[in-house]
């Protein structure tokens, strides 16, 4: 029984050196690998660094070519403002297209040099490279349609100047010819208004031949006056018999006068009812606008069923608006009551 113990005590000296070298050996092993990732790490963080540095400048590259291209947008929508403005502006869009050419042509240079020196250090970085690409080809080509955008606004100015031009002989032409229009037509007027003059003016004398020197019934300036009273009752638009003996003497008046009138002379009898300023309030004349109406359209009537065309006559109603006399005496309020009558032209 003692031998089998001190194998075992033998047995167990021997292993401890063994245990103690392969610990050392980890050991060693440990330190190494420390050492090669600290080196690792070392050379990590400078290129890293060095990559960084790159790709802040080549993001201050992107940031400078949308900054052009901001500019070449808004260039584009002034152009749009107006054509007047186009002129004063071309100038300043042709030399802003030579600077971003030249601006672009020097940006894809740097690239191609900061893409042939870079390229052993990013080529994670190929995907910034190529949108950098796709945006200078953006650039390029929005040179070239601000190109074809400048050839046809100065297309577009040759046109609307040629165009002008003709206008502005055309509005000259127009004018002669309208001046001389409208020296005709003043002529042609005069003569008409001077026609229809003397044609009132023997009316006129014909009514004054017929009716006599009477004071309910006289001319003043261009219109044969009647006091209201001749043709109607107080308060009433009705036309009486001997109302209508009065509108009689005056239709044939007015019929031989039409007769020797031209065709041509746009003529018209105008017919203008007045009241004096009293008011008045029934069920038939709220007011006096309806009064005067009233009676001057029964005159009317009465005129065309003696045989006057009625495209020869016209109604108003003027109401208490249009006084002759401003007094508050009956003698005044009698002379404002009337009836009107004006051979005048439409």
């Amino acid at each position: 029984m003692a031998l089998p113990g001190r194998r075992q005590r033998r047995v167990g000296i021997d292993i401890w050196p063994g245990f103690v070298d392969a610990l050392s050996q980890l050991l060693i092993i440990i330190i190494f690998v420390v050492m090669i990732f600290t080196a690792a790490q070392f050379y990590l963080t400078r290129a890293l660094s060095g990559s960084e540095s790159r790709l802040s400048e080549l993001s201050q590259q992107i940031a400078d070519l949308t900054t052009q291209l901001n500019l070449i947008k808004k260039d584009r929508d002034d152009l749009r403002v107006s054509i007047a403005q186009t002129s004063s502006e071309l100038q300043a869009s042709i030399a802003a297209r030579d600077q971003m050419q030249a601006d672009i042509a020097d940006l894809t240079a740097r690239v191609d040099e900061s893409r042939s020196s870079a390229q052993n250090e990013l080529e994670n970085k190929d995907t910034a490279v190529r949108e950098k690409e796709s945006a200078l080809r953006a650039s390029q080509n929005l040179v070239g349609l601000l190109n074809q955008q400048i050839a046809a606004l100065r297309e577009q100015l040759s046109r609307l100047a040629a165009a002008l031009d003709i206008s502005e002989q055309k509005s000259k032409d127009q004018e002669v010819q309208i001046s001389d229009l409208g020296k005709r037509l003043n002529t042609a007027l005069a003569s008409k208004v001077q026609e229809l003059a003397s044609y009132r003016s023997e009316f006129f004398g014909r009514l004054r031949e017929i009716l006599g020197n009477r004071p309910d019934i006289r001319i003043v300036g261009d219109r044969f006056v009647f006091q209201s009273e001749v043709l109607f009752s107080p308060g009433n638009a009705d036309l009486g018999a001997e109302a209508r003996h009065e509108l009689d003497l005056l239709g044939g008046a007015l019929r031989d006068i039409a007769a020797k009138i031209p065709a041509e002379i746009p003529w018209v009898l105008r017919v203008d009812g007045h009241t004096d300023r009293r008011p008045i309030s029934t069920s038939q004349f709220p007011s006096n606008w309806e009064l005067s109406t009233a009676r001057a359209t029964a005159v009317v009537k009465a005129l065309v069923e003696q045989g006057i065309p009625p495209d020869r006559l016209a109604a108003a109603g003027f109401g208490e608006y249009q006084p002759i006399e401003t007094g508050s005496s009956d003698d005044a309020y009698r002379k404002n009551r009337r009836i009107e009558f004006k051979l005048t032209e439409r």
